[in-house]
């Protein structure tokens, strides 16, 4: 029987949540082959619970690490493995055997993170970099969520087209009775959920808002996420603009999530690049109508279930805003093509696909 090792290190992060599903989905699809999960000690029941059937390995090795590229290195070979599948491209370039990788978006070499020191940032963002093109090169075959991803991934690592494929995420609903939040009751909003790292954009989504407020007074704006010290840069730029009716909740339940999507008059995406952009798809499982950038991948994701604005123009932001907000039968049909849109994805097929790639690669091993 061919062994198969899945890195899912990521297991329980935002990016994490592809490797979660694929191993919860490709489980239920009975392989053939001996699965190994990698993961870390926090997620090895969670692990166990969606596959009790696979073999699980706790690794304490942390990613971009001397240990990742040595000792993980150690660990793989170990293991024995007919194929690895780096769920990340965080991986020893140093392992050279059969793998696969999964690379989510060029996000990290392409935008600087405000609150790292900018020196030491540059130089992570160089060595990203040439990971990135090393463990491309490398790879049998790297999984993209999106065609714009695996353009992208071709122009920048020189790789042929035929080195890539693209196998799209999905969405799924939350799974909790819906908890109000008391202070945001009675209340119109529009809804971000997500980080506040300088590619989402929030600082044009708020001057856009603050144009908004001006026609509906009565309208706040909700910024859902934990308070970390991008958030407070965000929160000290909304003081020194001096723009009311912005709230930053910090963190805040699934149950809490589910009843603000479903309240919220629109869900407000304004990122300026998304490797598959899934808060969105998400917003319209739960039936908020979605209002969007146009760039990077969000067209292509969300189709005609999103209003798109130009993310550099807050005058055209805040016109997609205020359409959504003023007309009820356009935004009833939004909500309708969200749903919609929705449906064309689906983890199960995720997991199919994958299963037919690896029987590919070791088939032809």
């Amino acid at each position: 029987m061919k062994k198969i090792v899945i890195d899912a290190r990521e297991s329980g992060t935002t990016t994490g949540r592809y490797v979660d599903k694929l191993i919860e989905h490709l489980y239920k699809l009975n392989p053939e082959f001996y699965i190994t999960i990698i993961t870390k000690p926090s997620r090895e029941d969670y692990i166990k619970k969606i596959a009790p059937g696979f073999k699980i390995v706790v690794s304490n090795i942390k990613e971009f690490t001397l240990s990742e590229q040595l000792m993980f290195c150690w660990l793989l070979k170990k293991l024995g493995a007919d194929l690895v599948h780096f769920c990340m491209v965080q991986q020893p370039v140093l392992y050279r055997k059969n793998k696969l990788t999964s690379i989510q978006d060029l996000t990290t070499v392409k935008f600087v993170n405000k609150s790292k020191n900018y020196l030491v940032f540059k130089f992570k963002q160089f060595i990203y970099g040439m990971v990135i093109k090393k463990v491309t090169k490398q790879s049998r075959l790297v999984l993209t969520p999106s065609r714009f991803v695996k353009e992208d991934l071709i122009k920048y690592t020189k790789q042929p087209d035929n080195k890539f494929q693209v196998i799209y995420y999905a969405a799924d609903p939350i799974n909790e009775t819906p908890k109000a939040i008391d202070k945001l009751k009675n209340k119109k909003f529009i809804l971000f959920v997500g980080r506040s790292l300088e590619h989402k954009n929030l600082k044009r989504l708020i001057l856009a808002f603050s144009l908004s407020l001006q026609k509906n007074p009565d309208l706040y704006l909700v910024l859902v996420g934990k308070k970390d010290s991008n958030f407070l840069m965000i929160e000290n730029f909304v003081n020194q603009k001096g723009i009311n009716n912005v709230i930053f909740t910090d963190f805040v339940s699934d149950a809490e999530l589910k009843w603000l999507y479903r309240n919220c008059r629109l869900y407000a995406f304004p990122s300026l690049s998304e490797g598959f952009g899934l808060p969105g798809l998400e917003a319209m499982i739960e039936g908020a109508p979605v209002v969007s950038s146009n760039k990077t991948c969000l067209p292509e994701i969300y189709g005609n279930g999103a209003l798109y604005f130009d993310p550099l123009d807050i005058g055209d932001i805040a016109e997609k805003l205020n359409k959504v907000l003023s007309d009820e039968s356009f935004r009833a049909k939004l909500i309708k093509n969200g749903y919609n849109q929705v449906k064309k994805y689906s983890w199960n097929n995720l997991a199919e696909q994958i299963l037919d790639i690896y029987r590919d690669v070791l088939k032809n091993d």
